[in-house]
């Protein structure tokens, strides 16, 4: 009995210390990357291969959805997109905000064609109530962008009984899109759904504990594994709706300095002051991936500075992870 016991004792600590390990690579691996890449001198450099003329196209008569749009990357998508001719309705939470955000919008492009939908996207029941009168207008939607994101480092609850990154990030995110896809279909074949992820996401495999009820509570870690399902989902969407006209796209704007950055993370934001991206900067690639012709975009895709990346890190052993979406549509199929 006393040998058995010594066995899964050695066993537990073996498994404990591979997880540690792995855990730590894909920490260190992250942020050597992200260093090099995803700071503004990493976009400086990128976007000395970029195409002007891809951010040319003008866009009169399509319809945009931007979610998270009253600041931050939100509203510089927003605008651009404002700028590009595109009529573009703001979705926020704050209907205050919203409407101070709208005015600068259709100011600084002089585009009339700029509204404001007001929806808590950590809420369920007004996702859908949204999408209900969104419905009525009888408007294609021709681009949605689920940009809409917190990092919440305390457990809270949502009103609904969902802990609260996970009912913004990824619960209001797949409502969002499976509510939008009717008028997307309206759009095709030129509809595209572009999901705004993080670099984060390297740092975790994809886990079917959705609302972190299991070990010790990290905002940060749950983040990341919110952004790790956005990715996988956008694979899952662009494989379940092949046949309909729908692009789905994921994507990472690299480290921006936004409000939401500034709040979440005070010592990040700190200790990189002077190298993070600026929000425009965060926002190119989804007015990019808005912009270019669905012949040289790969639906399912995760996008970086203007140009498919990959979803996993070397040795990261996140992978195989993926195999589990379909599980993990079902739960999200199920709460909707």
């Amino acid at each position: 009995m006393k040998n058995a016991t010594l066995h899964f004792e050695f066993h537990i600590s073996i498994t404990a210390l591979i997880m540690f390990l792995l855990k730590t690579w894909r920490a260190s691996a992250f942020g050597v990357y992200g260093y090099l890449n995803f700071t503004r001198n990493g976009f400086l450099g990128h976007s000395k291969k970029f195409k002007p003329e891809d951010m040319e196209i003008r866009i009169e008569g399509k319809n945009c959805v931007v979610t998270g749009a009253n600041s931050g990357i939100g509203f510089a998508t927003a605008e651009a997109l404002a700028s590009c001719g595109a009529t573009v309705y703001m979705v926020c939470r704050n209907k205050e905000k919203g409407e101070t955000a709208l005015s600068k919008i259709q100011s600084s492009t002089g585009n009339p064609n700029v509204h404001l939908e007001v929806c808590d996207l950590s809420s369920i029941s007004e996702i859908k109530s949204f999408a209900s009168r969104f419905s009525s207008k009888d408007v294609p939607v021709h681009v949605l962008v689920n940009n809409a994101g917190l990092m919440e480092h305390k457990r809270v609850t949502t009103s609904e009984g969902f802990e609260l990154n996970f009912a913004v990030n990824v619960l209001g995110t797949y409502a969002t899109t499976e509510l939008m896809l009717p008028l997307l279909e309206i759009a095709s074949p030129d509809a595209r759904v572009i999901t705004v992820s993080s670099g984060g996401m390297y740092t975790t495999s994809l886990t079917s504990d959705l609302q972190f009820s299991d070990g010790k509570f990290s905002g940060a870690e749950q983040y990341a594994r919110n952004k790790r399902v956005q990715v996988a989902l956008t694979e899952k969407w662009a494989e379940m709706y092949k046949n309909k006209g729908i692009g789905f796209y994921s994507m990472h704007p690299g480290w921006a300095e936004t409000p939401g950055v500034a709040k979440s993370l005070p010592d990040f934001n700190k200790w990189l002051s002077g190298k993070l991206r600026t929000s425009e900067e965060g926002a190119d690639t989804v007015i990019w991936l808005a912009l270019q012709p669905k012949e040289k975009l790969v639906s399912g895709g995760f996008y970086f500075d203007r140009a498919e990346a990959p979803k996993h890190l070397k040795f990261a052993a996140t992978r195989q992870s993926h195999a589990i979406i379909d599980s993990i549509d079902d739960t999200l199929h199920s709460l909707v």
